[in-house]
């Protein structure tokens, strides 16, 4: 209507003026972006049927990190060739990039990618990275960067088996509702795909500020064969998902609390000497949760419901 008004170019105008598309953007590159002018709606459907994710239809060889995320990688300036250079720790669901940025300086030698669905969130990671670059007289944060994508249905186009150390998933959505766990980012299917891409003896980190999701969690990963649950106190990566997040500042604030956990990659050999799960037996019961129900049990349930 015509009495909405929005920001454009820190000044508020009425929906029906003529907008300048010629004009010079909210935010320089280089310059560090404002996050009141990149607000989105916190939550999206990443089931939803789209097409305005791009990956490499040959696989993820056919990516070439360096050309659009580390031109300037330090390992480059060491002589590795540009193919070999892959992410190797992930923040999967990264938000504002807070633990993104915080784990370029705590991880100085691994290789950082934030992933993000939301186009305006993912585009102030990207100028804050930017401006953080332009900021840092010593070459910093030129080891981490930010792609927007759908994790939940792209990841295995983008990396390898056995190509990357770490993943974080940092508060993400619950998806209260039981018709939609599915799109929880933590499930038996995706944690197979986890499994797949994690080196042996590869991390993954999850938290959250609901009890309830974090009941999850930890069920999904307890029942899935390739991982086992380790309590690490010494690890710097646990205390910077705690507090760098701008979603677990907001936590902390509220004097709320948040449980989280760090599962290891059990390594591939020991998955088959403890008689991992193959095609045979994927269905046997106790694997991935799997439980025993009899045909009684079952009856029972219908004539209830």
């Amino acid at each position: 209507s015509a009495g909405r008004k929005r920001l454009i170019e820190n000044k508020p105008v009425n929906a029906t003026d003529s907008i300048d598309y010629d004009a010079e953007p909210v935010t320089a590159v280089g310059s560090m972006p404002k996050k009141r002018f990149y607000r989105q709606r916190a939550h999206c459907n990443p089931l939803s049927h789209n097409n305005a994710f791009s990956y490499p239809c040959d696989g993820p060889d056919g990516m070439d990190w360096t050309a659009d995320h580390f031109p300037n990688h330090p390992l480059l300036a060491i002589g590795r060739e540009a193919k070999s250079i892959r992410p190797t720790v992930l923040d999967i669901g990264c938000g504002f990039g807070g633990l993104t940025v915080a784990l370029s300086k705590i991880l100085p030698n691994e290789t950082v990618l934030g992933m993000e669905i939301r186009a305006k969130v993912t585009e102030y990671v990207r100028l804050r990275i930017s401006a953080l670059r332009s900021e840092s007289d010593k070459g910093e944060y030129q080891n981490t960067s930010v792609m927007r994508t759908n994790s939940m249905k792209f990841l295995p186009f983008f990396f390898p088996g056995a190509s990357v150390k770490k993943l974080f998933f940092c508060f993400p959505d619950p998806h209260f509702k039981r018709k939609n766990h599915p799109r929880r980012i933590i499930s038996t299917r995706l944690l197979s795909e986890y499994a797949h891409i994690l080196v042996d003896n590869g991390r993954l980190y999850a938290i959250t500020d609901v009890e309830e999701l974090h009941q999850w969690h930890v069920k999904m990963c307890d029942a899935h064969p390739s991982f086992e649950r380790i309590e690490e106190k010494c690890d710097p990566c646990i205390s910077a998902m705690v507090d760098s997040t701008e979603e677990g500042k907001k936590v902390a604030r509220n004097k709320q609390s948040k449980y989280f956990c760090v599962y290891r990659r059990i390594p591939v050999q020991k998955c088959l000497e403890l008689g991992g799960v193959n095609v045979e037996d994927f269905w046997n019961v106790t694997n991935f949760g799997v439980e025993w129900v009899s045909d009684n049990d079952v009856d029972r349930t219908e004539n209830k419901n």
